[in-house]
């Protein structure tokens, strides 16, 4: 079974305006409301591509219920913990000329439902997979991406950690399966201002020596880098017209461990995987996949050392 657990949902609201200009009324062309928060877009694009999986997290008040009804109608079934207040609402305006991204930090977790979350993760069963990502709400700390490693170790189950905190570094040696930083977060986490390609692969392979399994690197328009002890690869970016990058780095995960478990090989999931990501960015939210078949012909794989590579 898959889970992706959302400590800090949301709904985004996605919309399209000639202008954005300060202190008058800006008119929107289009607008586009989304049960949101990145490992719910994993959930949605897992969904998508046939895969079942049940999702994990907080909510409150009426725009909780709003992405707790949106999941089940898509068919993703729910085990939300409810908390007071009002789950957030983010909202992303793209002009002609530059996309402004305004996140709100959501309702406060309290101890209580902290430890009511981490019950529910115990019971994962072994062998699963748990995607975990996203941002905090007030109320957590980053102390629990240690607790969480620490019950998959225990309880053997599969953790897939996507995350900006640095404290993602303490949770490596609990052997995480697949940790999926972008080159900031790992210029970040190494005291860099930048990374240069060079550099990627050469943290990487210290993120795998700290106890990471697989390292999968978003370089936003130059593809992604996916590093395992055995083989390091380099893969491709489709080009074409960016509307949006709020999720594409979600539907790059989520598609790459979809494929893996619908029994795809290693090129055919990271060449999928970056299409997806591609695609999402083309789209004011997660992609409907109807153009992967194009964007993949376009798709390079270049290959840093030797392929060994055993699957999900």
């Amino acid at each position: 079974m898959i889970y992706t657990c959302t400590l800090n949902p949301a709904i985004d609201l996605f919309v399209d305006s000639d202008s954005l200009d300060p202190y008058v009324v800006n008119r929107t062309n289009t607008e586009d409301y989304q049960a949101n928060g990145k490992t719910i877009n994993i959930s949605l694009i897992l969904k998508k591509m046939g895969i079942n999986n049940t999702a994990l997290g907080f909510i409150g008040g009426f725009t909780g219920k709003f992405i707790e009804s949106e999941l089940q109608q898509q068919g993703i079934l729910t085990d939300f913990i409810e908390i007071d207040g009002i789950t957030r609402v983010n909202t992303f305006v793209r002009t002609k000329e530059k996309e402004y991204k305004i996140v709100n930090r959501g309702p406060e977790v309290p101890h209580s439902k902290k430890e009511e979350m981490l019950t529910k993760i115990r019971s994962i069963p072994e062998g699963s997979i748990l995607f975990v990502s996203g941002s905090l709400p007030k109320g957590l700390s980053d102390e629990i991406y240690l607790e969480i490693s620490e019950i998959s170790k225990q309880n053997d189950f599969r953790l897939i950690l996507d995350i900006s905190s640095k404290k993602l570094l303490d949770c490596l040696p609990s052997m995480p399966y697949l940790i999926k930083p972008n080159r900031e977060e790992l210029a970040s986490w190494f005291g860099r201002d930048y990374v240069t390609q060079e550099e990627v692969l050469k943290y990487g392979h210290e993120l795998l020596k700290k106890g990471a399994r697989q390292v999968l690197i978003s370089l936003g328009e130059e593809g992604s880098m996916y590093i395992t002890e055995e083989v390091a690869i380099h893969v491709t970016s489709p080009q074409g017209k960016v509307v949006n990058t709020a999720c594409s780095g979600d539907a790059l995960l989520g598609s790459f461990i979809a494929k893996l478990k619908q029994g795809s090989d290693l090129e055919e999931a990271l060449t999928y995987a970056s299409a997806t990501g591609a695609s999402t960015a083309f789209s004011m939210g997660l992609s409907d996949l109807t153009d992967i078949d194009q964007l993949v012909k376009s798709i390079k794989l270049n290959y840093i050392n030797t392929l060994n590579f055993k699957g999900v």
